[in-house]
């Protein structure tokens, strides 16, 4: 009887043990997986029928908030600024997922983060919800200006601070409504998702951090920084020659300057009358492959920002010249792919920046050659009102160094006051800019207007640093970057420093 009694007890303890194993291999080990299955919408229905915090602008606009509703879900996510900022806060869909603010920050809308658990410690006794309310950096006054100055036109405006990577404006055009694809109607959300996904110029993608152009001649800033940081391009020396075109070694080919217009001297003035043929000479003989990409890098190409916002585009220099054919004294060593090196110092070929990219570019010139992380995320706050965490500004990378940019604010500063870029002048404002055309290549020819800018109170440190980019403009060289995007850049400019 009693050996009867220990096999029982012993049967009871293996299945004891087998079912704690198990357990805790379904609740621990294989959580993540059971919850990822696409038929599992426990996680969802959870969420759709609780309270969601708010997405606030950094002057006050609500961008986001979660609706009862008398329906299977208790809630929907409605958006009242609609398109103005869906390519920042994104969507938020029971069955088509989330983007933008809405996915990176889910668990603090959600509430499940362990500063908001911890700062409501009494609803673990009650049933008040723990949700959190995002606030960001960007603001919706300087966000209406850069909608309001594109007017209608495909284009990207990126506005931040550069002494903190806080992004102020982030928009583009064309855009979308997140609220029909927020929608609890299936139907009608998946069918308005479909039709955003089939019209022209791909409005659901945000083009400001996701997709990539030719820089044309805002890229002339990299280059210049690759010459300064080698210590073989000063502000006096080399004097390029006043010429239409230059020809890079081993081919034939010219690179011609804007409208073949003659075009040369020192730093300075090359930056200010954005000369092809000099910038093209400058990336062969005086800066070279490798320290062209060293300066491409440094400055945070081929590597994928830090922005606090779903899957930024990585901005693209080529890293592969071909071996060296010769040493010219006294310049750069000759590569075979010479004359893709020369393109590519003035932002054409292989080259591709984001938006962002280039607005972070502005900004390592305004900040002592420091870029910092952007983001869009100021701070999370409680139910309460308590603020529960907070962006703690970093250093990303440093492009260069504070004399290098010394040198190209000044540069930068000439091109507005001698150059292309006249269109930027603000009184009572000290404003550094490059503008640039990117030639696409196509039949008809087409082109993209560029301007990249710094600007802040005279002989002080600079407050904002902007690209814009206005896309697919007609004709080759009629249109210039300080013509279309520069009116742009100035009206957010001016916005930023009168509300800041």
């Amino acid at each position: 009887m009693n050996r009867q009694i220990r096999i029982l007890g012993a049967g009871i303890l293996i299945m004891y043990v087998a079912l704690f194993l198990k357990l805790n291999q379904v609740q621990f080990f294989q959580a993540q997986e059971i919850n990822d299955r696409p038929e599992n919408t426990r996680a969802l229905q959870r969420d759709f029928n609780q309270p969601r915090g708010s997405i606030d602008s950094a002057d006050g606009a609500v961008l986001a908030f979660s609706e009862a509703r008398r329906e299977a879900l208790s809630y929907q996510r409605v958006y009242p600024e609609r398109d103005l900022f869906a390519h920042v806060t994104g969507y938020y869909s029971f069955n088509l997922g989330s983007d933008g603010v809405e996915r990176t920050y889910n668990d603090d809308l959600a509430g499940r983060t362990p500063a908001l658990e911890l700062n409501q410690l009494d609803s673990l006794w009650t049933d008040e919800s723990t949700e959190g309310d995002v606030v960001l950096t960007v603001r919706k006054d300087i966000q209406s200006v850069a909608r309001d100055a594109l007017d209608g036109q495909q284009g990207s405006v990126v506005a931040l601070d550069p002494g903190t990577g806080e992004i102020l404006a982030l928009y583009s055009n064309p855009t979308y409504d997140p609220n029909r694809i927020s929608s609890n109607d299936t139907e009608a959300a998946e069918g308005s998702k479909g039709l955003y996904g089939l019209a022209e110029g791909k409005p659901l993608l945000a083009d400001t951090y996701r997709e990539r152009y030719f820089p044309g001649s805002t890229f002339k800033v990299v280059t210049a920084a690759g010459g300064l940081t080698q210590g073989t391009v000063t502000e006096t020396e080399p004097a390029y020659p006043v010429v239409r075109q230059y020809t890079p070694p081993l081919t034939n080919r010219p690179i011609f300057n804007f409208a073949q217009s003659e075009c040369g001297g020192t730093l300075f003035t090359i930056m200010a009358k954005s000369c092809n043929s000099s910038f093209a000479q400058m990336a062969v003989e005086q800066v070279g492959a490798d320290a062209m990409i060293d300066a491409a890098e440094a400055a945070g190409f081929n590597d994928i920002p830090p922005l606090d916002l779903p899957n930024p585009a990585e901005s693209k220099y080529p890293t592969d010249f071909g071996a060296v054919v010769s040493e010219p004294e006294g310049k750069a060593p000759v590569v075979e792919d010479a004359p893709r090196l020369a393109q590519t110092g003035i932002g054409q070929n292989d080259v591709a920046a984001t938006p962002l990219q280039m607005a972070l570019v502005a900004a390592a010139v305004a900040n002592d050659g420091e870029i910092m992380a952007p983001h869009v995320m100021s701070t999370i706050r409680s139910r309460n009102g308590d603020v529960v965490d907070r962006f703690d500004p970093a250093i990303w990378r440093t492009a260069f160094n504070p004399n290098v940019a010394t040198t190209l604010r000044d540069a930068m500063i000439g091109v507005v006051e001698n150059g292309t870029g006249a269109a930027l002048r603000i009184p009572g404002a000290e404003v550094g800019a490059k503008t640039g055309t990117a030639q696409l290549g196509t039949v008809p020819p087409k082109s993209h207007a560029w301007v990249i800018a710094f600007a802040g109170p005279p002989s002080e440190e600079p407050t904002v640093a902007v690209a814009v980019i206005v896309n697919n403009l007609d004709g080759d060289s009629s249109q210039t970057g300080g013509k279309v995007a520069g009116p742009v850049a100035r009206a957010v400019i001016e916005t930023s420093l009168a509300v800041r």
